[in-house]
Order: structure tokens, then C-alpha cells, then sequence
């Protein structure tokens, strides 16, 4: 069906195998990334996203920087719990998580539309509350970077 929805956009510049091959491809991975969030719920999500495991391929920080990434997190998950609605933060978490807005939009039965304005409101707001207790977004940045 890709195939055939997609007949106008062929050139003629490689064989028509070869592009319809293409196409199935991209398709399959496609499939393949959504089908990975299938049977994730977001309570899953977010509840890695509270551990705050360190990856293996997350460098060894010096212990100063270390603890100051540890403040700038407390503080973030703090404006989160005070200033976002259940909502917002939900779907902050779930987006931080790498879920796609499809996999979230449909758990929170919401569109993806919706999601992207919920998502806009949560990140509005906690840069309010960044600016009230004056943290720059450079101050933050080079504490990740």
C-alpha cells in the first residue's frame, strides 16, 4: 500500500525495485520502533525516568559536578511535582523517557495535537519557574555538558 500511495514520488532515477525495496524498509523499521512501545505503559516510563540510573556509556564525573547535576535534578523534579499538573508531568516524563508522541498521545487518550500544546504548557511553565529562581538555561546546560 506504501508502494502504491507513494507511485508519484518515483523518478525513475534508480530501478523500481530498488526503490520500492526502500520503501518496504523504512516501513519495517518504522513498525519495528513502534512496535517496541507496545507493551510499555507510562507508569513503566516513568518510573525509570524517577531512578535516574546511570547508563554504562555515561562517563565518570568528577565529585563536584557530580553533585551539582544532582542539585539541578532535585530542583527540575521538584518545579515539576509543584508547578505541572499530573498531566504535564506525565507526559513531560514519558517524552523524556524516549517514548514516541503516538505511543503517549494514545495511553493518554488524548491526539498527538493535544500532546504537543500539554507538552508546550509544561515546558512554559517550568521555564517561568526557572526564571523566578534565576537558573539560566546556559547554568543548567554546563552542568550536563
Amino acid at each position: 500500500m506504501k508502494i502504491l500511495d507513494n507511485l508519484d514520488s518515483f523518478r525513475g532515477e534508480s530501478r523500481f525495485t530498488v526503490w520500492a525495496q526502500k520503501i518496504c524498509v523504512r516501513t519495517a523499521f518504522a513498525e519495528m520502533r513502534r512496535s517496541r512501545w507496545r507493551d510499555v505503559s507510562l507508569e513503566d516510563v516513568i518510573d525509570r525516568q524517577g531512578e535516574g540510573a546511570v547508563t554504562p556509556s555515561e562517563p565518570v564525573m568528577d565529585p563536584e559536578r557530580a553533585t551539582a547535576k544532582s542539585i539541578v535534578l532535585a530542583d527540575f523534579r521538584r518545579f515539576m511535582d509543584e508547578d505541572l499538573t499530573e498531566k504535564q508531568r506525565v507526559a513531560l516524563l514519558a517524552a523524556i523517557g524516549g517514548m514516541p508522541f503516538e505511543a503517549i498521545a494514545d495511553r493518554m487518550g488524548t491526539n498527538r495535537n493535544a500532546l504537543r500544546k500539554l507538552l508546550y504548557d509544561a515546558r512554559k511553565r517550568l521555564k517561568r519557574r526557572m526564571q523566578a529562581e534565576r537558573l539560566s538555561a546556559e547554568d543548567v546546560l554546563g552542568v550536563f555538558a
